[in-house]
């Protein structure tokens, strides 16, 4: 009984050792950040903070090793970081990283504007800064976390003109995001990535040999707005220049995104700022106070108390343009 009992326990002993060298190669450290790259690494406007590279390096090694991302280069946004500097200046918060020719840009991107539902709540961002983020329906804030991006959609959204009697057509591409843990649902919440710009002033515009018209012969009409220096509907929105260079990256070839800050880092930010770890821009930090995380199970229903007590007028036709 004593041999049958040794025996099972060198058994058992060699499971052990085999199940912690399978779990270190499947959990293996991740490979130290090169130097070129560290080099890049700091809070000032153009840096990466030191906590938004080693997870959105992470996050981009995992994607690599399961065989979902072939692309050579990765995306991160500092969310935390301000949007304008001043002085027409903007904020470079989002960052293009590819290893493999040891590139590293950084570029602006605009963050969710948050809504004020006036009389019941007030999750809304300034231009500068992001106080709220939330991952809820309808909520128009940015949620933090792991994304991959997916296919680009190309929609026509009319013409505007661009010089004397010229007109142009304006399509925009927009790139879908899948996200996991709380940004989930990312694909309802129509959250991607797309140049920052729309048309406003709509009207139509008789046209009936357009391949664009309506039923009736008309095509949609506005002027185009670049709102790179604004705020989002909770998408990355990048500069028309900018867009023109990422969107090709990705187009048919996936990669990922991480956005800080998640909820936890929220809440470490919001319980201690000066804990070890709870990483936030100084200063923004500084504008905003205490930052909030609105997670969908509690703002969801608010949003839709108040659309049932607040309905929307039904659509109304866009005007027929006057002639110019």
């Amino acid at each position: 009984m004593r041999l049958r009992s040794v025996s099972l326990g060198v058994v058992a002993s060699l499971l052990v050792v085999i199940a912690v060298a399978v779990s270190a190669r499947s959990f293996a450290a991740p490979s130290a950040v090169p130097a070129w790259l560290q080099a890049h690494v700091g809070d000032s406007d153009g840096q990466i903070s030191q906590i938004v590279l080693e997870r959105a390096r992470a996050l981009y090694r995992k994607k690599v090793a399961q065989g979902a991302v072939k692309n050579p280069c990765y995306f991160a946004m500092d969310a935390t970081r301000p949007s304008d500097l001043g002085n027409g200046v903007l904020g470079r918060r989002y960052y293009v990283i590819c290893e493999a020719s040891q590139s590293f840009s950084a570029i602006s991107s605009g963050h969710g504007s948050g809504r004020n539902l006036k009389g019941v709540v007030d999750f809304s961002n300034g231009k500068r800064c992001a106080k709220n983020f939330g991952n809820a329906m309808d909520s128009s804030l940015t949620a933090g976390g792991a994304y991959m991006t997916s296919e680009a959609k190309t929609s026509f959204k009319g013409y505007y003109r661009t010089g004397a009697k010229q007109d142009a057509v304006f399509q925009r591409t927009f790139i879908q995001f899948d996200g996991e843990g709380e940004a989930a649902n990312a694909r309802q919440r129509a959250i991607g990535g797309h140049a920052a710009q729309v048309l406003h002033g709509m009207c139509l515009r008789k046209n009936p040999n357009n391949s664009h018209a309506d039923h009736d012969g008309f095509v949609p009409f506005g002027k185009l707005v670049d709102y790179a220096g604004g705020r989002s509907n909770g998408c990355t929105s990048w500069s028309p220049a900018d867009a023109k260079r990422i969107i090709p990256m990705v187009k048919d070839n996936p990669t990922t995104l991480y956005i800080y800050p998640e909820s936890r880092d929220i809440t470490a930010v919001a319980a201690d700022r000066s804990q070890p770890g709870a990483y936030w821009n100084a200063s923004c930090l500084k504008e905003i106070g205490t930052p909030k995380f609105w997670p969908r199970k509690t703002l969801e229903p608010i949003i839709a108390q108040y659309r049932k007590d607040h309905p929307a007028p039904p659509p109304q036709p866009l005007p027929i343009c006057e002639a110019s």
